[in-house]
């Protein structure tokens, strides 16, 4: 196991919430990143749709340091991992089953949605499941899919606003993913002070207190 992977997991399950940045701004998106890490959420990803989503996350790097839980999302080949890790990603976020990922020696979050998408997901080496769409099924199936899988760290992503957050975390969810209920427009040059109201909300509901 990656040294980096439990410190992953484990951040995810005491703060419990994953921000998920894309936008079409870059210099939005990367005072977007700095703006949710001061104000306290630990864990953060990039997608790689987002505009020059490289450029955000190697600037977010060197501003954060080397500690931060800075990741890129939507990583759907082996190439996007390359070329994330590079960039200074060290965790990965997938959309679905993806091979090759475990030579670039981080942790990755795998999206799948079946209990056979799990199991192979687990058998690539994830870190965490990444539940998406998490809308599909929403907490009601992540609670059915406790029972076959009680150790799986599942992180639902997808669809996830507060009130869902909470039900998911209710349900045995380590983390939730979330993006544009927390984002909003910020990502695309929006307003950052509404940026930091929401980041404070969803913090409350990650720590189980009303928002």
């Amino acid at each position: 196991m990656n040294p980096a992977e439990p410190n992953l997991v484990e951040s995810l399950r005491a703060h419990r919430l994953l921000a998920i940045v894309r936008g079409k701004d870059p210099a939005a998106a990367l005072n977007t990143v700095r703006t949710l890490a001061e104000e306290g959420i630990a864990a953060i990803e990039v997608s790689l749709t987002a505009a020059d989503a490289l450029t955000v996350i190697r600037r977010a790097r060197a501003e954060l340091g080397p500690d931060a839980l800075l990741g890129a999302g939507t990583v759907r080949s082996a190439a996007d991992a390359a070329r994330a890790v590079d960039a200074g990603a060290s965790y990965l976020v997938t959309p679905a089953l993806v091979d090759g990922l475990e030579q670039y020696g981080v942790p990755v979050l795998m999206g799948a949605l079946t209990p056979s998408e799990i199991e192979a997901a687990l058998a690539r080496g994830a870190a965490a499941i990444k539940l998406f769409p998490g809308s599909f099924g929403g907490p009601g199936y992540l609670k059915a899919l406790r029972d076959p899988f009680p150790e799986v760290p599942f992180v639902p992503v997808g669809g996830v606003d507060a009130r869902a957050a909470r039900d998911y975390l209710d349900r045995g969810a380590i983390a939730v993913g979330v993006g544009s209920p927390l984002v909003g427009d910020a990502a695309d040059g929006g307003d950052l002070d509404q940026l930091r109201l929401r980041a404070a909300g969803f913090r409350k509901v990650a720590a189980g207190e009303t928002p």
